[in-house]
Order: C-alpha cells, then structure tokens, then sequence
C-alpha cells in the first residue's frame, strides 16, 4: 500500500485528516481506452494516471465527450481497459465487484420493489443475518431521510427520493469504493442543491472513498477534497485542484469569493476562450 501526503499543506486545515494524510486507496497507470470498429480505431482515454487517497471525495470534470463516465465505467469493471491497470488495495481490479457501489444518473432501482427491499437487495446476496440486515436499512432510511417512506415503490417517490435510495442502496453494502456518475444531473435546481448537501453530510460523517462524476463545475466544487480536470478527446487528466474550503460546508459557501475563485479557475482550463465565468 502507497503512503503519501496529499497536496495540502499544514497551514491548510480545512480539510479533514483523512484528506490531507491518507493511503492511496485505488490508483491507474497509463489506463487507456481504444474503440475499435470495422473502419477505424479511436482513442477515447490516453495513457491516464490518477490516484485517489482512502476517505478522499475526488470529482472528475470535463468536456462532454472527454471520456469522464467511461473512465468511472472501467474503476467499476463495466468496461474493458484497452491499456494499463487500475489497482484498488494492491488488487488488480478485472471486472466488477462488490469492492465498489455504483449510483448512476438513472434511479436504477427496481420497480417491483419497496424502498426498504430495494436496500435489502444486496444485503441478501451477502447473506447477512435478518437482524443485521435490518438494522443497516434502517440507519440508512434514517441517513437519508426515508423513514416513513420504507414501503413504498418507487413509482410513489420523486426523482430525489429514488436518487436517495439509490445512494443508501450503494452505502448500506459498505463497498470499498463509491463511483457516482452525475447522479444528480437530471433533477430540477432545488432538488439537485438539497442532495448535494445530503451527499456532503454522509461523506463527512461516513467517509467513504468517493469518485464522482459531473459536468457542473459548481456542484465539484462543493463536494470535493479535489477535482481532477480532463481535456477533451482523447480524454488527459490536465490537472488536479485540491479543494481548500471549510469542511462544514452550506449553499451559502458558493456565494464567497474563495469558492467563486476556483470555479473560475476550473472553468477557466476547460473554457479558455471564454471572457465571462459561466460556472458550468
């Protein structure tokens, strides 16, 4: 196992320990993604190195197109590595497992089933006992907010709701590795602002090792202890911004001149030509 300091230095503590000295917790070396048809072969990821440290929340940005999603697809095993390697506690990862929970943009969730069978699911597969099991649901419910909503489906839930299931489902399997690929990118504005709370909450008092997809600069920002920023196709990490923010952190943050700054940074690297910081 990697030891590192992350790059924060002692006079910066407004992260957490967790993000300023950690293990590495999964790393890629010259991870590369080629698409190879009948008339042609295109490069769609080039030769990335990441490292993200165990409790870290990393957000991944980037044009559309650059490869962002694909790049969480391979971490999670659902597709293939053309080059290079991704390796999670000296494991060389191939395929999926249960390392690693994975919430999309779309609920996922299976319609047949209540919010608390849903959760249930994996649970089951694991073959913990009923009472353990249950117990685990319920803190999730609770984490979340979805108490009283326990045995409902998810035709009777509002696309925050079943996002929020979605996410307790990933958690409550206590994976290794959250991948989140721009789960909150179909939801109005309230709603979106209310989970990316919600989703700071449970990273503060739950610390997971996040990796986090989006295509909103703001909403990275937020969330993140750091952002990696891709370059268009073929898809570079160009940069990595460690975020140095209160770890407390409430909507009011995104009005401060520190926040609007690195927005404007970030934006800035994928929106060179652009005169005016559009945020996204």
């Amino acid at each position: 196992m990697i030891f590192r300091k992350n790059k924060i230095s002692d006079s910066e503590n407004n992260q957490p320990i967790e993000a300023r000295v950690a293990n590495s917790k999964i790393y890629g070396k010259g991870v590369t993604k080629i698409y190879t048809d009948s008339k042609k072969k295109t490069l769609a990821i080039d030769h990335v190195n990441f490292d993200v440290l165990e409790n870290e929340f990393v957000s991944i940005v980037g044009p559309s197109g650059c490869g962002k999603s694909t790049l969480l697809k391979m971490i999670g095993g659902l597709d293939d590595i053309s080059e290079g390697s991704i390796i999670l506690d000296n494991r060389k990862l191939d395929g999926p497992g249960k390392d690693r929970g994975m919430v999309f943009q779309g609920y996922s969730l299976f319609p047949w089933m209540t919010v608390e069978e849903n959760i249930r699911f994996g649970l089951k597969l694991k073959k913990l006992p009923k009472d353990e099991q249950d117990k685990i649901i319920d803190k999730y419910l609770e984490i979340i907010g979805l108490t009283q909503f326990k045995k409902s489906l998810p035709k009777e839930l509002s696309g925050g709701m079943k996002q929020r299931v979605a996410i307790a489902r990933a958690l409550a399997n206590q994976p290794e590795v959250l991948l989140m690929d721009e789960p909150f990118g179909a939801l109005d504005p309230h709603t979106k602002s209310i989970m990316q709370q919600l989703m700071r909450k449970i990273w503060q008092d739950e610390h997971p090792t996040i990796i986090f997809v989006t295509h909103d600069i703001e909403e990275a920002v937020f969330l993140s202890t750091r952002i990696f920023v891709m370059s268009a196709r073929p898809g570079r990490i160009m940069a990595e911004i460690p975020i140095y923010l209160p770890y407390e952190r409430t909507l009011d943050l995104k009005d401060t001149p520190e926040f609007i700054e690195i927005r404007k940074k970030i934006n800035n690297m994928l929106h060179p030509s652009d005169e005016n910081d559009i945020g996204e």
